[in-house]
């Protein structure tokens, strides 16, 4: 069951929306991107279909976009230590409040915070992996500019689902990188930052946003098994 969306939440109030059931065998809490809300099409999308097979997910959305979401015009992500301390306070929450496992992650930059606070995290409470969508390995136009220093020394699994003509990191450019052997990667077919083919390819975006789902359910169940 999804909790729709609203136009806006009281100051103060982390905006937050929660597909699935209570009963599910973990609780995804994911984090969108620095430019799209928690109830973006992509997010959308995969929250309803990771619902679909059995998982709860719970979106929610920065200060920043909180605001933006109030005042109807755009803002700028906060700095990383805001970002970092809000996410660390959705997983305390949906620690004590969904009594399971979580998995933390969420869309570009939502899962480039959660990836460098998931060490720690699991840690702290029983989270057991953690699940990228689109990461971004470096900014656009610059592949010299790498984002992947902590994901060498990564302890915690970690899946990262990317589209191969990603520009924010290409299947060619990602393939050498070094990165731990905890990170499983898993490619879209000539998608785009958000798993999109291109007509070209005979391909469609439905059917890379299941394929990503497919490839998260699988890695999900792998962490609440083991």
């Amino acid at each position: 069951m999804a909790v729709q969306a609203r136009s806006s939440w009281p100051e103060g109030e982390t905006p937050q929306l929660v597909d699935g059931s209570a009963a599910a065998p973990a609780t995804l809490v994911l984090a969108h991107g620095a430019g799209a809300p928690m109830d973006s099409p992509f997010m959308a999308a995969m929250a309803s279909g990771l619902a679909a097979q059995g998982w709860r997910v719970v979106r929610f959305e920065f200060d920043y976009m909180a605001r933006a979401r109030r005042s109807g015009k755009k803002a700028a992500p906060d700095r990383m230590p805001k970002l970092e301390e809000v996410l660390r306070s959705q997983v305390q929450e949906q620690a004590h409040a969904a009594g399971g496992p979580l998995i933390i992650g969420g869309k570009s930059m939502g899962g480039r915070v959660a990836s460098l606070l998931l060490d720690g995290l699991a840690q702290d409470f029983d989270v057991r992996g953690g699940l990228c969508l689109g990461y971004p390995f470096h900014p656009l136009g610059k592949p010299d500019q790498l984002r992947t220093e902590h994901l060498e020394q990564m302890q915690t699994p970690l899946l990262i689902l990317q589209g191969e003509r990603d520009g924010f990191g290409t299947r060619a450019e990602v393939e050498t990188y070094s990165l731990a052997s905890t990170i499983q990667l898993g490619w879209l077919a000539d998608g785009d930052h958000s798993f999109k083919p291109r007509k070209a390819s005979g391909l469609t975006e439905t059917e890379n946003l299941s394929a990503a789902i497919a490839m998260a359910d699988s890695f999900c169940r792998g962490l609440v098994a083991s």
